[in-house]
């Protein structure tokens, strides 16, 4: 049974909210501009000079030496800004190749070289940088160093150009050149970021041989992406190869290996890290405290989850609103109703008064059927002006629904045209379920096919975490179960509306809208 925007299948099924989810460092200096009681003074005694000291061309102002140090700074690097501008403009329209621009200009400085490097980076013109280096080089022969062959082999190995990274490789060292162990983590960790491990690991096997000094970056790369292709058993052994070659994990280390480990829910292991990290007096970082309260909120571990929300909020760290669900979820399983105020004003002091924080409120006072609460909140949001949502309207009427207040619930309906709001799945099948307990649904249904709401594609649009404060319903559930039965030819090819689906679901229980 196709439905539009939203298959029906994967809403009965809700695995996630609707509230979707480098290697190189670039750090800008600035520069403050220089201002001192001194420099004023010059200036303003400057001016009071006789015209005849004016026009002494040896006469020199009492300027403070940073001044002059830094506005020559200044005019150096306008100066340079202005080389490289010019250059990346010859670069970008294209007539002339990076080698003939090099062969024209007769030489670039480092600086000018490197920025044509990124250049041609950006534009994935990996060839061309093998090219204009090697020309480069060839220029002054101290170029040929370990500095220049490093960088060139990071970049290569950013960009997934293993091949040409390992050749520069081995032309360092065929040039006598010492190998360090930034080119060769550049290696390890290119081969690992492509699942290449066996690539990886023999190069780190050539770091061990030739005695290249080992870091902890070293390993905290391969960690990643070990983590990253799922290999957990891997991730361990390699911190203990770490361990065994002498190189200390540092807390990088272990809140990286917390962090993996939480993402693919491996609780236990995740925790004995965690006590590891904690008994050597390391630093936690804030994102691994969000990884493990998230790995507690998936599982539906309770008091663990709630003791890592408070060290986050400690820390002030700002939850993605995706995380900030799945903490809601299991405070509504767990019947915690008042707790989502909890969550909402903690939310609306890091992100602002989301659409998620009335959501939560809402929730929070519709899941304790409190009619006075709900209104304070239906109150504050027309005092700010917050549009209503389906999910808004959802929450309203499932706890007008649940207190039998009927006449509520009717106005709520009612006022779904005027607040520009459409029903939903959700919507119509609280209408069905309110009928069936009392709720004369007549004037409910003659408003919504004047607005043709019956005739149109059924969507679900309202946050699954209604489902888990309220539950389903009969109409939901008897759609559930009868969908199962009917041909998946039929599920693919029929677009059903809500006319339909009703007429489909009144089959089983008698009577007609």
């Amino acid at each position: 049974m196709e439905i539009q925007k939203t298959q029906i299948n994967s809403f009965f099924h809700p695995k996630t909210s609707p509230f979707k989810h480098n290697t190189l460092n670039h750090k800008t200096q600035f520069l403050k501009p220089f201002k001192t009681p001194e420099f004023s003074h010059s200036i303003n005694s400057l001016y009071n000079k006789p015209s005849s000291l004016l026009l002494n061309t040896h006469f020199k102002p009492n300027l403070p030496l940073n001044y002059i140090k830094q506005t020559t700074q200044i005019a150096g690097n306008y100066h340079v800004s202005q080389e490289i501008h010019s250059l990346t403009q010859k670069l970008k329209k294209g007539n002339l190749s990076p080698l003939q621009i090099l062969q024209d200009d007769g030489d670039w400085s480092k600086t000018q070289f490197w920025a044509v490097i990124m250049f041609l980076q950006e534009f994935c013109r990996f060839p061309e940088i093998i090219e204009v280096f090697n020309a480069w080089t060839k220029l002054q022969e101290s170029r040929i160093n370990e500095l220049n062959y490093s960088k060139l082999i990071g970049l290569l190995s950013e960009s997934g150009m293993m091949d040409e990274a390992t050749l520069e490789l081995q032309n360092m060292k065929n040039a006598g050149l010492q190998l360090c162990s930034e080119v060769y983590n550049s290696i390890v960790h290119g081969y690992s970021r492509e699942g290449k491990f066996d690539e990886a690991l023999r190069y780190l096997n050539e770091m061990e041989e030739t005695n290249v000094n080992q870091d902890s970056e070293t390993y905290d790369g391969l960690i990643m992406a070990y983590g990253k292709f799922q290999m957990y058993d891997e991730m361990v052994n390699c911190l203990k190869r770490m361990e065994n070659n002498g190189c200390l994990p540092d807390h990088v280390t272990y809140n990286l290996l917390i962090h993996e480990l939480a993402k693919a829910g491996l609780l236990n292991r995740m925790e004995r890290m965690y006590h590891t990290l904690i008994s050597k007096r390391m630093r936690l970082q804030s994102t691994t405290l969000v990884a493990m309260l998230e790995a507690y909120a998936d599982f539906g571990v309770l008091d663990k989850m709630e003791n890592f929300y408070i060290k986050v909020r400690r820390l002030k760290t700002v939850l993605k609103e995706r995380i900030v669900w799945k903490v809601a979820r299991v405070f509504v399983e767990n019947h915690m109703f008042s707790r989502l105020d909890d969550l909402a004003n903690d939310l609306a002091i890091r992100k602002g008064r989301t659409k998620f924080f009335w959501c939560l409120r809402l929730l929070c006072h519709g899941c304790q059927l409190s009619k006075k609460g709900i209104n304070t909140v239906i109150q504050q949001m027309e005092e700010e002006r917050v549009p209503w949502s389906v999910t808004i309207v959802n929450i309203i009427s499932f706890a007008y629904m649940k207190m039998k207040d009927f006449k509520q619930l009717d106005m709520t309906f009612a006022e779904l045209p005027h607040r520009q709001v459409e029903p939903d799945f959700v919507t119509f099948s609280i209408l069905y379920d309110g009928n069936k307990v009392g709720f004369e649904w007549s004037r409910t249904l003659k408003i919504w096919r004047k607005y043709g709401y019956l005739e149109k594609g059924v969507e679900v649009n309202t946050d699954p975490l209604v489902f888990a404060a309220f539950g389903k319903g009969l109409f939901h559930t008897t759609v559930e179960e009868m969908s199962t039965l009917l041909e998946p030819k039929m599920r693919k090819k029929k677009l059903w509306t809500y006319e339909m689906l009703f007429d489909f679901v009144l089959k089983h229980h008698g009577s007609s809208p």
